[in-house]
């Protein structure tokens, strides 16, 4: 598969699998060793290319380990330092990898709890591992910019010097992404001064800077969900369907009437859905099979553009929401779920119907 569908395969099985994490050995084996694996292409039962607890002499600090080294070309490229998962990564929980990057020949440097992968180099001084990471990748929510840069670092692909040579603007432009998206989701109060004088013309008192307050948080959550919305439709006229058929709490698929076209909206919860969908199933067929259809009850989405090979609708257009499901008979059944990540409860049944449809 793609880096950015092995991304999403273990996206899932971190949701899926989070509340059995309880230890770094259970995090190490779950996520970790599947990340070398299978995104970064590296063998793990191969000594010559990833060394678990390796083991070097660092000063004072005898027999200390660091929990893997990756070996590319014969030398050691890659050191990973480990936490469990949910656990808070900190700068303090890197310590060996400090002393590790200092005495071998590594470039490359990752602290992760499984979930969030920080990558770190030396930028800043020749041989000593800076204290800020120059790119950071989150499963829960991957940023698709970070994935070329990745691919650098994967055993088919690896390519140091060039992944070194755009690490500081990686790590400016992240530090500069994750700022900005605090200042959305919390405006802090010289953020909200700044903007308030750009548009208040009269004296800013703390009254008018706690009005503003609201307004600013507001202001960034629509200009947000309007920048989204653009690419949505964009998406939408370019890649246009059919509408499939409506349903009712428990309704055989063939007895559904067709939806009016011209008032169908795909809302970002319908897309963000899908992707969750999409991640389940990935490693039962290839992403690309999987697909949605809209229509004005529902979201319907089926497996090979065939409306005979539904998997599920999402019925996300009322105050509760639903995700329906199919039987073998196709008869849907709705069950309730109060966020997306529920949809991962239903993983099971979803990887059955696929397989029904594969024979």
């Amino acid at each position: 598969m793609e880096i950015s569908e092995q991304l999403a395969a273990l996206s899932a099985k971190a949701i899926e699998q989070r509340q059995h994490l309880v230890t770094e050995e259970a995090t190490k084996n779950a996520l970790i060793m599947p990340f070398i694996s299978q995104v970064l292409g590296y063998d793990v039962f191969n000594p010559r290319e990833v060394v678990p607890e390796f083991t070097a002499d660092v000063g004072m600090k005898k027999g200390e380990k660091v929990d893997y080294a990756i070996y590319h070309g014969g030398e050691i490229q890659i050191l990973i330092e480990c936490k469990k998962s949910l656990g808070e990564l900190r700068i303090e929980h890197a310590s060996q990898l400090y002393r590790y990057f200092a005495v071998t020949n590594a470039r490359i440097a990752i602290l992760t709890n499984g979930e969030i992968y920080q990558f770190y180099t030396d930028l800043d001084a020749p041989n000593k591992m800076d204290s800020k990471p120059f790119l950071v990748l989150d499963l829960n929510d991957v940023d698709d910019t970070a994935v070329p840069e990745l691919q650098k670092l994967t055993k088919s692909e690896f390519d140091l010097d060039s992944i070194i040579n755009s690490a500081e603007e990686l790590k400016y432009i992240g530090m500069l992404k994750r700022l900005l998206g605090s200042l959305f989701r919390e405006p802090t109060d010289d953020w909200v001064k700044f903007l308030t004088s750009k548009v208040y013309e009269r004296p800013i008192t703390q009254k008018v800077r706690d009005q503003f307050a609201v307004l600013v948080q507001k202001a960034s959550a629509q200009f947000l969900n309007e920048r989204v919305n653009d690419r949505l439709k964009g998406a939408i006229t370019s890649n246009s369907h059919v509408p499939a058929m409506p349903s009712t709490e428990i309704v055989p698929l063939d007895e559904a009437p067709e939806p009016a076209e011209d008032i169908i909206e795909t809302t970002i919860e319908e897309l963000e859905g899908f992707h969750i969908i999409r991640a389940i199933l990935c490693n039962e067929v290839s992403i690309e099979r999987v697909v949605h259809r809209d229509a004005k009850s529902y979201f319907a989405v089926i497996l090979d553009d065939n409306n005979r090979k539904p998997l599920a609708r999402l019925h996300f257009n009322r105050r509760n929401k639903q995700i329906g499901l199919f039987d073998e008979n196709k008869v849907e059944t709705r069950h309730p779920i109060e966020s997306l990540h529920e949809i991962y409860r239903h993983a099971d049944h979803l990887r059955s119907a696929v397989k029904r449809y594969e024979g």
